[in-house]
């Protein structure tokens, strides 16, 4: 049972935990729903520590095959070792929704959670970018993601669900179309500041701080491009620092590195990246030129229905190799349908051109099947090189190193931000 809650959705990211809803307050504000308001589902106090979930983490990296003992050690010394570093004191929940835009540029409204402890000041607001999730129990409005761990800390932390998920989960997610994914993230926090200001919840500091994991790796860095480069959004807030772990920054290398080993950790990941590119351009792609059967038969279902977890998706393709899953025109660069499909891919990529601004963090496991480490290793290519043939001033910590696969990863990376976060 323990190993279950973790295997479920410990796929291209991190799970969400379940937990008891103890006290409920407002069911709704009765406030207007306008660009910038929060408007409030439901709200609950918790007790953060759960050390249950933190057992299954434990013996699931015990067991973890493709990771060393010596990793396996590490991790679980550091996962006791925060649990330590945790308040006793309770948190407070607040799931409502605001507006953002769609794939189209038109208004629509989409929910999120905004966590704050109870009592003690608020170092910063934390800007969260989830990682990738397949059922919409897993949202974040309906459950409690586990970057929520950073309000215990002393922050607020605001996590938006995405489009698809929460009060839009009738609705195909477009998985990591660039800018509606950030937009909607970056509407998230604009919503949240002047509703937690009404409440007496300030922090200390105006900068805040990005973090994102997978799917939220990639997503974060384009939250930050746009407030740091777009008509819109730019100034909207003062980066901190941006932390940013295992990220597809460029897709089109993604997915080819996949293709090429002809076999990825996540099976359901391949699938979701062609439907999400689809989505997103003038002429959608044909699936049935795309996928075998008989993920051609039930991806609707599969993908789309939200009652699956990522594992869950997995399991029901029932295979890890592309070759199993994609037809041979999906596996063809020279193909002009897989053409317009790489250009898509490109276009929702890190651009070459994008230097950030403001401080990263970047984390990368080197080794890492799911989502490769050359995305990092190209990340900071392009910034060294900047840097030295221009004079620039790219601030980025590399933090790469053998920490296991895609899943081990997330939680060396949850782990070593919270340490870095309880000691600011």
């Amino acid at each position: 049972m323990k190993r279950n809650i973790l295997v479920i959705a410990l796929a291209l990211a991190f799970p969400a935990c379940s937990h008891d809803v103890p006290e409920v307050f407002d069911l709704n504000t009765g406030t207007s729903a306008t660009k910038t308001s929060f408007e409030v589902l439901r709200e609950y106090d918790s007790n953060l520590r759960d050390e249950e979930i933190w057992s299954s983490i434990e013996e699931e990296a015990r067991a973890e095959d493709s990771v060393t003992k010596a990793t396996s050690t590490n991790l679980i010394g550091m996962s006791s070792g925060f649990l330590s570093c945790l308040t006793a004191g309770r948190i407070h929940s607040v799931i409502g929704t605001y507006e953002s835009r769609d794939l189209n540029g038109d208004p629509i409204r989409v929910s999120g959670r905004i966590l704050y402890p109870k009592q003690g000041k608020i170092k910063n607001m934390i800007i969260v970018s989830h990682y990738t999730i397949g059922s919409n129990a897993e949202a974040p409005s309906e459950n409690f993601s586990f970057e929520g761990i950073y309000a215990a800390l002393g922050y607020v932390v605001v996590i938006a669900d995405y489009i698809g998920f929460g009060v839009t989960k009738d609705m195909v997610h477009p998985y990591l179309q660039a800018n509606t994914t950030a937009r909607n993230v970056i509407d998230m926090a604009v919503a949240a500041r002047p509703f937690l200001k009404n409440r007496g919840i300030v922090p200390e500091s105006d900068e805040v701080i990005l973090v994102g994991y997978s799917q939220g790796g990639a997503t974060t860095m384009h939250v930050q491009r746009l407030l740091e480069t777009d008509e819109e959004y730019a100034g909207t807030f003062k980066i901190k620092i941006n932390y940013a772990g295992s990220g597809p920054y460029d897709i089109a290398r993604t997915y080819d590195y996949s293709i090429e080993k002809d076999k990825t950790g996540i099976p359901c990941a391949i699938p979701m990246i062609i439907q999400g590119m689809s989505i997103g351009m003038e002429r959608p792609l044909d699936m049935f030129f795309f996928f075998k059967e008989p993920l051609l038969t039930h991806y609707r279902e599969w993908l789309n229905s939200k009652k699956y977890t990522v594992s869950q998706i997995s399991a029901l393709i029932g295979t890890n190799y592309l070759s199993e899953i994609l037809t041979a025109n999906a596996r063809d660069k020279s193909n002009p349908e897989t053409a317009r499909f790489y250009q898509e891919l490109r276009k929702n990529s890190i651009p070459n051109n994008y230097y950030p601004q403001a401080p990263v963090y970047m984390f990368h496991s080197e080794d890492d099947q799911t989502v490769p480490f050359v995305n990092s290793q190209l990340m900071q290519r392009q910034y060294t090189i900047y840097n030295v043939h221009t004079g620039g001033d790219v601030k980025v910590e590399y933090d790469f190193g053998h920490y296991g696969n895609h899943q081990q990863g997330a939680l060396k990376f949850i782990l070593k931000v919270a340490v870095i976060l309880s000691k600011s």
